[in-house]
């Protein structure tokens, strides 16, 4: 996973204005008629342990962390080389879910023992890799229980 560039500094301001947002010439194009699936909420009992986990031992980039009201922090962090990022919130009713609760979300990967590897030596406990039909997968779970999947398919490049 070490051709993939580093994403810049952690951003915790809000923007005023359209202006004070930088070109990103890596960001994906929204284009009409498109749904773009960029963020997925989390459900955790603690943020900072999770975001300790998903950052140090799973080597998200830590892209937002930020209380814009009192009692609500919102968290984002991004895999290495997605476009999707995951959040961890606290204070918002609206997307309250049992810490957890979520179930088999996929990480795609182009070498899934490498990838299993560099999880394990950063101490995350990942099951043995399996062959389900000549998709491949290796499971594991963040201190929560949410469960997660290291996802090969062989003829993806």
């Amino acid at each position: 996973m070490t051709d993939i560039p580093t994403p810049p500094p952690t951003t915790t301001e809000i923007p005023k204005d359209e202006s004070e947002i930088a070109e990103d010439p890596g960001a994906a194009v929204v284009r009409p008629g498109a749904y773009l699936l960029e963020l997925i909420p989390v459900p955790v009992s603690d943020i900072d342990r999770a975001k300790r986990f998903y950052s140090e031992q799973c080597g998200f980039h830590v892209d937002v962390d930020v209380s814009p009201a009192d009692g609500v922090r919102v968290v984002q962090l991004t895999p290495p080389g997605s476009y999707c990022s995951i959040s961890l919130l606290k204070g918002l009713p609206m997307a309250d879910m049992e810490p957890g609760s979520l179930r088999a979300l996929h990480l795609v990967v182009k070498d899934i023992e490498a990838a299993r590897q560099e999880l394990i030596g950063r101490g995350v406990e990942v099951g043995e890799t399996e062959d389900l039909g000549g998709v491949f997968y290796a499971w594991f779970a963040d201190p929560d229980g949410n469960t997660w999947a290291l996802q090969h398919m062989p003829w993806r490049k």
